[in-house]
């Protein structure tokens, strides 16, 4: 295996700046990214956690996924004062969701096992399962090549309402025959029979389809003790209950201080992947098992977003105390339960985290804590040989493909083959035809208007016939150069999937079909710069 390092291009203007430090948007966050990690230990040292009871919490969920030995002597190291996490999170996709979340697990872990080989203390991978979520569409599909298109393989499951997918059951029989059709349209390795039997044995002991993410993740990484937490596990809740009121508490700083950041970054040219208004109250409420977002009246009242329920302050508050399993929280408030939670060193975050962690300063600092070090997950782009073989075969730059497709190379290609080149001999045609006819549609004009309207349909006649032609000649080139058009296809579904990274819309499923579960032990045993853009690991 091999791993290089590239930049990418076209990369938000925020994480940009952010990368390089420019001092417009590191106002927004508490730690350079060039600070001491030694800093930030002890800047944890100054606070108090509640770490027995979150690791007998930690010890039940991750015991009831059946977590590998490594896992649990982690939750067990939790335990001890000096001990800090490096933390970040993500949906429980199907399947695992896009390769971004591999990617980000193996940061989690890389940032972890470095930084304790540093500072000499325990530091704890931690994974933050997001099953407080609600949006099933988001989750319940991924991609497969088919016919040479991309494919969404979608998981026919019927969910109406709001549902957090912690709470969602999986429909066994929708589901089971779900992953056979989707093995079928794997191509068969040596390593397919044994990740279909995986597969499908984590599947028939998972309930919900966090269990059933949380397994597969455990599957894959047995051995690097990463620790999971579902952050909609009543037990989880349970422990929040103090922290819910706090946010109760300071909700309208929290809300006003968001809001004017957002503001703020605005104005200042970047774009933000976060939607705030100033009377959010940043909670969700459980009723009857739908997940309504709240929203704060003038007059202290929380009220769902559209109307559906409404309480006063004081109602809201004896549910944090007695019934904490039924909020929940939102993008703007679930950094600072993560944050309460765990002694984090660090958070490990994706491009469109730290854009909406950006606004979230005032909100830590109504709780009167710091920000966490936001440090941006690796980004990995998978080549095997094939890829590496075809693309040899065009003498592409593979960095100019990830960054930027390859239509125009390929446009390029073919236009070469032709000599002389088609649409040069059709521009020609087009202007000497047009040269020889203006005089006619001109005369005919002077001679008479219906005249002149004649000549003109003549020459779209024209037009029309040159085109139809031009379709006939470069559809007859297509087919003859068919399996090259293919290859570039291929690239271009492989490496720049829907115009972006392939991380964001493939999965990993196809990849460990390929080449077994080896080469993500492999890539996570190694020390990769979080300085970088982004890598390449070629096979």
């Amino acid at each position: 295996m091999q791993i290089d390092p590239i930049k990418l291009q076209k990369q938000n203007k925020l994480i940009k700046d952010y990368r390089n430090q420019d001092e417009r948007i590191m106002n927004f966050f508490d730690y350079p990214l060039d600070y001491t990690y030694e800093q930030r230990a002890s800047d944890l040292k100054e606070r108090e956690f509640n770490r027995e009871e979150l690791a007998d919490v930690l010890y039940m969920i991750n015991r009831q996924w059946d977590a590998p030995k490594s896992t649990l002597k982690n939750i067990e190291r939790f335990r001890s004062e000096e001990s800090v996490v490096v933390i970040g999170g993500q949906q429980a996709g199907i399947m695992t969701g896009p390769m971004y979340t591999i990617n980000k697990v193996i940061s989690i872990i890389q940032l972890a096992r470095e930084q304790e080989d540093v500072l000499k203390i325990p530091v704890i991978p931690v994974f933050w399962i997001a099953g407080e979520d609600h949006d099933y569409e988001e989750i319940n599909h991924l991609y497969l090549i088919e016919d040479e298109q991309i494919r969404k393989q979608k998981l026919h499951q019927h969910i109406s309402g709001k549902y957090a997918i912690s709470d969602i059951e999986i429909n066994h029989d929708e589901t089971s025959k779900w992953i056979d059709q989707l093995f079928k349209n794997l191509t068969e390795t040596e390593h397919t029979k044994g990740l279909y039997e995986s597969v499908k044995k984590h599947f028939e002991k998972s309930t919900t389809y966090v269990d059933f993410f949380a397994r597969l993740i455990f599957d894959l990484f047995h051995t690097e003790g990463v620790v999971l937490i579902d952050s909609a596990h009543p037990k989880v809740r349970e422990l929040e209950s103090g922290y819910f009121l706090e946010m109760i508490e300071q909700q309208p700083i929290i809300s006003s201080g968001v809001y004017a950041a957002h503001q703020q970054l605005i104005q200042s040219g970047y774009s933000v992947s976060l939607e705030v208004e100033e009377n959010d109250a940043h909670l969700f409420i459980d009723d009857q098992g739908e997940r309504i977002l709240l929203t704060r009246t003038e007059t202290g009242e929380w009220i769902g977003k559209q109307n559906e329920i409404k309480l006063t302050n004081e109602e809201i508050i004896h549910i944090a105390k007695t019934a904490p399993e039924r909020l929940s929280n939102n993008v703007v408030t679930r950094p600072l339960m993560q944050e309460l939670l765990f002694p984090s060193l660090a958070f490990v975050g994706g491009g469109g985290e730290i854009s909406y962690w950006a606004a979230l300063k005032p909100a830590f600092q109504a709780l009167q804590i710091k920000m966490p070090p936001i440090i941006p997950r690796l980004s990995f782009t998978y080549l095997d040989q094939k890829l590496k073989r075809i693309i040899e075969k065009y003498a592409i730059d593979h960095t100019h493909v990830i960054n930027y497709g390859v239509e125009e190379l390929k446009g390029n290609w073919l236009a070469a083959q032709q000599n002389p080149p088609i649409e040069i001999m059709f521009e020609q045609l087009r202007s000497t035809i047009d040269d020889a006819h203006r005089p006619l549609r001109k005369v005919s004009q002077e001679i008479r208007s219906d005249l002149g309207d004649l000549a003109t349909k003549n020459f779209a006649l024209l037009e029309r016939d040159i085109s139809y032609l031009e379709n006939r000649i470069n559809q007859v080139l297509k087919e003859k150069f068919i399996a090259e058009i293919a290859d570039f296809d291929y690239i271009t579904h492989s490496l720049h999937p829907k115009g972006g990274l392939q991380e964001r819309v493939w999965n990993i499923l196809p990849l460990i079909n390929r080449h077994g579960k080896d080469f993500i032990t492999t890539l996570t045993e190694e020390s990769c710069s979080f300085k970088e853009d982004h890598y390449i690991v070629s096979f």
